[in-house]
């Protein structure tokens, strides 16, 4: 490790990019979600992202879909999680960069 600092020419201008966001948005996390079967559908798209505040049970995922879409109401109680390629209860804490899956009750044969 240096203990140097990069040189900056006299009179060149320093040029950072600085974005202003409400500090809600600074107190979010960001989770992907895959889609699958009906919520797919719904969505007309396979993946999606959704905010939520840190430390949010995965199951808000899942009220934040029913929000969107209500007509999916029918599926929550059969609806399963999974996080990060693992099944997990309803109450399970979410960090950002998580993946979160929401699996429909399936049928088939």
């Amino acid at each position: 490790m240096s203990d140097t600092i990069p040189a900056v020419a006299v009179g060149e201008p320093l040029r950072a990019k600085i974005e202003i966001v409400p500090l809600q948005r600074l107190l979010m996390i960001t989770v992907h979600v895959k889609l699958f079967a009906i919520y797919q559908e719904a969505y007309q798209a396979s993946e999606i992202d959704v905010e939520l505040p840190p430390n949010a049970p995965v199951v808000a995922v899942l009220d934040r879909v029913m929000v969107t879409h209500p007509q999916l109401e029918q599926w929550r109680s059969h609806t399963r999680f999974g996080v990060n390629f693992q099944f997990v209860p309803p109450e399970t804490c979410l960090q950002h960069g998580d993946e979160v899956v929401l699996i429909p009750p399936v049928s088939g044969g």
